[in-house]
């Protein structure tokens, strides 16, 4: 079951779709958008959609930039706020299922999803981070990584060989700096998107065989 989540009860909106799978609720999964897009892309619907077939539910949320214009990049001043908007997300996840809630996202939502973990460690129960996004394209010195000493949440990284924001070597290196027991998912041929729909199979099959969340 699919339906729209609106809440503009708190400080800061939770705005997004709520896919409930069949049968009793269970853990739930959070998840969120890159830079130049919404909680309406297809790789986001994808993974929600495989996500739920497999039990979970999924509430896939707009960022809060996002909330503020409907295009372009986020406003950088409002990185915090977009932080913030998703540990509000997970607590409303955590309202609705009985199981343990993970946090993920795409590309920058990704990001903004390990930073939160590393400022509010206890938060999520887990990350499913989709291309994160190491450096800018043909800037591999300027890494994003200063924050990844303080993540001790389980995290799953799904990482394409052709993503120009990180090589798959580049991601090893980096990932060997995060505090806390990670994996990573490595996609053949895939660009920074994942290759929309193919993917979302790998990611849940990833995470279901993984050895992060027992």
């Amino acid at each position: 079951m699919l339906s729209v989540i609106e809440d503009t009860s708190g400080a800061l909106a939770v705005r997004g779709f709520l896919h409930l799978p069949d049968g009793a609720l269970g853990d739930g999964l959070v998840l969120t958008h890159g830079a130049g897009s919404n909680c309406g892309a297809p790789l986001l619907v994808a993974v929600a959609e495989a996500f739920c077939a497999a039990g979970v539910a999924v509430l896939r949320c707009d960022l809060a930039f996002r909330q503020a214009r409907p295009h372009g990049p986020p406003f950088r001043a409002m990185a915090a706020q977009d932080r913030a908007g998703l540990a509000r997300a997970v607590r409303l996840m955590r309202g609705r299922v009985p199981g343990k809630v993970w946090l993920g996202g795409h590309s920058y939502g990704g990001r903004q999803a390990t930073m939160l973990a590393a400022e509010e460690p206890g938060l999520a129960d887990g990350l499913v981070l989709l291309s994160y996004p190491l450096h800018l394209p043909r800037k591999p010195s300027d890494l994003r990584t200063g924050h990844f000493g303080r993540v001790t949440t389980p995290a799953l990284f799904v990482h394409g060989t052709r993503d120009p924001f990180g090589s798959v070597e580049e991601m090893r290196a980096a990932l060997a700096l995060i505090a806390g027991p990670h994996e990573m998912v490595v996609v053949e041929g895939a660009g920074h998107d994942l290759g929309g729909a193919r993917v979302a199979g790998m990611v849940v099959e990833g995470f279901q065989h993984g050895k992060l969340w027992s």
